[in-house]
């Protein structure tokens, strides 16, 4: 595989300028209006902090501990209420987010674990469903959620910047982000349901500083709280640094991606452009 010049390399005037970014940390429950409106009121914080990217949790439409028929139950398309309602906060408030959302299946009996983002006119930019689904630590995904097509690599750029998306349980697969980064993401945004459980919170910090380390891009680690999640949302720098983090609370936290650094942190360690490896997708349309 051919290494990928990063932009950084061919614009110094845009990376110079460093993006603003916040990840939100909530515990969205099984109201979908209530839940808008909770992460409008994060979305008002992070913008009031210069965000320019907003990346809110995995689910942040309708969250429960074990999906079944409630989750099929409020599905919506991309043109329902839910995301209808985040292009309108995006809108407001001059940002691109990023959320998790239930989204209709072809099939009445399931649906898609689906990510969206909307940019600052409130439009859909682009989308991604969720590839490997969550049938470990006792749950079954697949029995509810259809999984995602391999597709060409999600990704949208703000200022220059290549955002690149995975979901929750994507993490154990460094294939998926490997990819991304491969196709010019520099940086990865990972909104997640992170279930809690013993030795939990420890495999997430560790899989998301890895996943930072050995692709040399940004990491933004968005997560629930509350009893459906683990906590522990992070942004994270290309060698690994944690710039900011949550513990177990509602809240916001930003950082600012800044092209510059990555361009030296590369030149420095230049792992990604050295591999010998391609990746291969299995199944792929």
């Amino acid at each position: 595989m051919a290494p990928n010049a990063s932009p950084a390399h061919q614009d110094p005037a845009i990376a110079d300028t460093p993006v603003a970014v916040a990840v939100i940390q909530f515990a969205p429950g099984t109201d979908p209006a209530a839940n808008l409106a909770a992460l409008r009121d994060h979305v008002e914080s992070a913008a009031g902090r210069g965000a320019r990217v907003v990346v809110a949790p995995e689910y942040s439409m309708f969250a429960v501990s074990r999906l079944d028929e409630r989750v099929v139950a409020v599905a919506e398309p991309l043109t329902g209420k839910f995301v209808t309602g985040l292009g309108a906060i995006a809108r407001e408030f001059g940002v691109h987010l990023v959320a998790g959302m239930v989204e209709q299946d072809a099939d009445p009996g399931r649906i898609r674990n689906t990510l969206v983002v909307l940019d600052p006119a409130g439009e859909l930019v682009t989308r991604y469903r969720k590839v490997h689904l969550y049938d470990a630590f006792g749950h079954l995904e697949s029995d509810v959620v259809h999984a995602g097509a391999i597709k060409e690599p999600a990704i949208f750029t703000v200022d220059g910047v290549s955002f690149g998306l995975q979901t929750c349980f994507d993490l154990r697969f460094p294939e998926g982000f490997r990819r991304l980064a491969a196709a010019g993401a520099q940086v990865l945004v990972l909104p997640a349901q992170w279930i809690p459980g013993p030795g939990k919170v420890d495999q997430w910090t560790t899989l998301l500083r890895a996943r930072a380390i050995e692709n040399t891009v940004y990491v933004l680690g968005a997560d629930q709280c509350g009893s459906r999640g683990a906590g522990s949302s992070m942004i994270i720098d290309p060698t690994g640094k944690v710039l900011a983090e949550l513990g177990d609370e509602s809240g916001v936290i930003t950082a600012e991606v800044n092209l510059a650094q990555l361009a030296a942190v590369r030149k420095t360690n230049p792992s990604l452009a050295l591999r010998r490896f391609a990746i291969t997708d299995k199944d792929a349309e």
